[in-house]
Order: structure tokens, then sequence, then C-alpha cells
């Protein structure tokens, strides 16, 4: 196998991973409710985002996080999109850009996951 190289690997990566994403019955009915007939253009930011984040090419710009940051989602979320991901890179590549987006995948999950928590307890709290 050889590791992510090109805009064509990325492509591959992001393509298999949503079609994975979009059968799986725990995550996939998340996605669909929230990108519903936008999947062309979400695809084009993933594939901006993964060739800025792994090929060092400037082709995302904004922040990922804000569109995430109100979902109905919670840990087991987050893993089970890891596990996907995670299965889905080593059913593909191999080599230190593969390993690359595996980690920084499992970085985001975590902080994503640790921002939602955090925005979700502080409204909770009750004012002074």
């Amino acid at each position: 196998m050889q590791d992510i190289q090109n805009l064509d690997d990325i492509k591959q990566m992001v393509n298999s991973f949503y079609d994975k994403v979009r059968q799986d019955e725990f995550i996939g009915p998340i996605f669909d409710e929230q990108i519903q007939d936008r999947w062309e253009m979400h695809l084009e930011k993933m594939y901006g985002f993964w060739q800025t984040v792994l090929l060092d090419i400037h082709a995302y710009s904004g922040s990922p996080f804000p569109p995430h940051a109100r979902l109905p989602i919670q840990k087991e979320h987050f893993d089970r999109w890891m596990v996907i991901f995670t299965q889905n890179i080593d059913e593909q590549f191999a080599g230190p850009i593969a390993d690359e987006a595996k980690w920084r995948a499992g970085k985001m999950a975590e902080m994503f996951n640790y921002k939602i928590e955090y925005f979700r307890n502080a409204n909770q709290k009750p004012l002074t």
C-alpha cells in the first residue's frame, strides 16, 4: 500500500470514508440530516480541509468546529467516527501521512467532543 500523496488520494480517502459514514446506522442519519442534499459541497470542503492539513497546500479556510457545535452528538458518536476513519485509512494507505491523518482525526474528535460538552455544560448552569 502507498501513502497519501496527492489530491487524488485525498479524494479517495474522503469519498470512501463518507460512503461508509452514510451507511452507518449510528452516525449516518446525523450526517444525512445535517448535510441533506449538500453532499457535493461538503465533500469539496473536506478535500480542501485534508489537503491543507496533510499535504500543506492551502486549500481550506475557515473554522471546522462551528458547524459541529450544536449537533446532537456525544462521545460515542466521535468514537464511531474514529473507528470508521481509522479502518478506512488502514484499508487503503500506509505511511507517515496516513498515520498523521489518523492522529489528526483523533485529536480533532477529542477537541470537538470536549468543546461540545463544555458549551452544553456552560449553558446548563444556573445564572447567579
